[in-house]
């Protein structure tokens, strides 16, 4: 069992991290600006923090074995998670990454693609910028866990292909995975790390 700290545990990705996390019996510390709507739960402590304040973040994720930042990367750079998180002496930090910076066959990445939607560039640019970051870090045992282009809501299904670099597609065409199942993969990492300083993406 190990006591994970969730850094936007109240949004579609967190949540359901949260819910992964308490059916497998670890700890959480549910971290978000407002966390009143997430109610006390058994294993759950409930820390309602601006993760923009370094010193309150630090403070919050200290004392436990992992970190897990599903914040908006437009919302929180990387510097304002790996240095409180480093301070605080937390070795494992885990992201919750975008599928932007995800390569195509053709050796570019989905955010440079023609008709990459122009709504989701400052996050998607963002998200890669946060990888850039963790790649130059030395210190802590990162992994950044891209999506499939399609984040969506859906079943629990535990079926889903791993990869690397490279966006997943089905074999219909679709590029996607359920918060649910993208939780699964999140969690297996946590429990069984595989993919140490690394990026890794799962789809169906």
């Amino acid at each position: 069992m190990s006591n994970i700290a969730i850094i936007g545990a109240t949004g579609r990705a967190g949540s359901q991290l949260l819910e992964e996390a308490l059916r497998r019996g670890h700890s959480v510390t549910a971290i978000a600006r407002d966390t009143s709507k997430l109610g006390p739960r058994a294993g759950v402590v409930n820390k309602a923090v601006d993760a923009l304040d370094a010193e309150a973040l630090q403070a919050a994720v200290a004392g436990h074995d992992v970190v897990i930042s599903a914040a908006h990367f437009a919302t929180l750079p990387a510097s304002a998670v790996i240095g409180p998180v480093k301070k605080a002496g937390v070795k494992r930090l885990l992201v919750v990454g975008g599928a932007g910076s995800l390569l195509l066959p053709n050796g570019t990445r989905v955010i440079d693609s023609e008709g990459f939607p122009e709504a989701y560039k400052a996050e998607a640019s963002a998200g890669a910028e946060f990888l850039g970051s963790l790649r130059q870090e030395k210190d802590l045992d990162w992994t950044f866990l891209s999506p499939s282009a399609e984040f969506v809501e859906g079943e629990r299904s535990g079926n889903f292909r791993v990869g690397q670099d490279d966006l997943l597609v089905s074999s219909a065409g679709r590029s996607w995975i359920t918060f649910a199942d993208y939780a699964i993969a999140m969690m297996d990492e946590v429990e069984a790390p595989k993919h140490t300083r690394q990026r890794f993406t799962v789809g169906y």
